[in-house]
């Protein structure tokens, strides 16, 4: 089965996101994606990794992984190069998936469990759907009217209402970060008291409305110096959250293990460390207390079932990512599913019950709080017809002369 033509697929209304489609003579075609710095994965593709692998073996996936993720520039990193082979290897997993016949789970393994929990990371529909630019119009708030399932809005604004409303759907657990808008204020150097107790604020009242029904997770999305997030968790731990989620920049190993030994609320990271190599040295010193990664980030399936196995042999468990795309949310999941370690997975009912919905054939059914895989060849959809037509989608293709 032979590469015959790579794909990427782009759109107007969610400028951070790239889609890779490979094509091989058999006609079977595998679908991946990244997110970030579209156009610079878009350039790399074509004009580095297209000559290599077209007319090459598409079903060489561990092959493909190491030449790809090998790459003088970004090894190690989430750098353009490593999110392209990212969405390479993803596709190339669809791609065997499609040809054999069998679901992605499956050609990893087969399910450790029929379902697995998830909990709601508390974004609105437009949270990082546009380049990145000022803080509110990062965060897709940067709009007067309220819209359905707005939950970065709701976190900020009616705390208790939101949890309620997670908790009548099953979902036991959400992922907030309410001092966010401290640190883009400071700089990440310092925290008053009053933002503190700003911050602290939605926790207080879910835990007041609603005791221990709602897991409450943490983010602090790596803003902060170390003294800084060691004030913050000092005052969130009175309210029994379930993990702080990148407290400080995640190269910093040591920094990290500080603060694990500053407080009993285990350590998440995460997304923002790439490839099996970075994680070893956060679990050597143990940073964390539960892995993190996208694999559309961090290397592909190839390279988050090492991580996953990785970090199986520390006795830490894996959480994989989803705050991007579809295809890394499915494939995540497959993850989740085939992985004896794996505690929860990540999602966005913003997005999957919104523009996930549109441009996906199918996703993974959520019920009472937990996720099922779904039962087709590959990641089990493609992107939809409408999708693909729309004005605002463009492609670009290389293929065999």
């Amino acid at each position: 089965m032979r590469v015959t033509a790579i794909e990427t697929i782009r759109t107007d209304a969610h400028d951070n996101l790239i889609w890779v489609r490979i094509e091989t003579d058999t006609g079977h075609a595998g679908l991946g994606e990244t997110f970030f710095a579209p156009g610079t994965v878009e350039a790399h593709i074509h004009e580095d990794i297209a000559r290599r692998l077209l007319g090459g073996d598409a079903t060489r996936i561990e092959h493909w992984h190491r030449t790809f993720m090998r790459h003088p520039v970004g090894y190690a990193s989430s750098g353009a190069e490593v999110r392209a082979a990212s969405a390479i290897d993803i596709a190339l997993w669809d791609l065997m998936g499609r040809a054999t016949g069998l679901p992605l789970w499956r050609l990893l393994g087969g399910l450790v469990r029929d379902e697995i929990r998830v909990y709601n990371t508390c974004a609105g529909p437009h949270y990082a759907t546009k380049a990145r630019g000022e803080v509110k119009r990062w965060f897709g708030i940067d709009h007067d009217t309220t819209e359905d399932l707005d939950d970065l809005k709701g976190f900020m604004h009616e705390p208790v209402a939101l949890a309620r409303s997670l908790l009548a759907e099953g979902i036991t657990g959400m992922k907030i970060w309410p001092f966010d808008f401290a640190a883009f204020a400071n700089g990440g150097t310092a925290i008053t008291p009053a933002q503190i107790e700003e911050g602290v604020r939605p926790f207080r009242l879910i835990r007041e409305a609603c005791g221990d029904a709602m897991d409450l997770m943490v983010e602090l999305h790596g803003l902060w110096d170390l003294e800084s997030a060691r004030r913050i968790v000092a005052a969130v731990e009175p309210y029994r959250p379930a993990w702080i989620e990148d407290p400080i920049p995640m190269h910093d190993a040591e920094g990290l293990a500080a603060m694990s030994r500053f407080t009993r609320i285990p350590i998440y990271g995460s997304e923002t460390t790439s490839s099996k190599e970075s994680f070893r040295r956060l679990l050597e010193q143990r940073s964390v207390s539960i892995v993190s990664f996208d694999v559309g980030w961090s290397g592909g399936i190839t390279e988050g079932r090492k991580i996953a196995a990785l970090a199986d042999a520390w006795q830490v468990p894996i959480a994989p990512h989803d705050c991007t795309g579809p295809v890394g949310y499915v494939a995540g999941s497959c993850i989740a599913l085939t992985s004896p370690n794996a505690l929860i997975q990540e999602t966005v009912r913003a997005y999957t019950r919104g523009w996930y919905a549109a441009i996906a054939t199918a996703l993974p059914p959520i019920v009472d709080g937990r996720l099922r895989p779904l039962p087709g060849p590959g990641l089990g959809f493609d992107l939809s017809p409408a999708f693909l037509a729309d004005p605002g989608t463009r492609r670009r293709r290389s293929a065999l002369s």
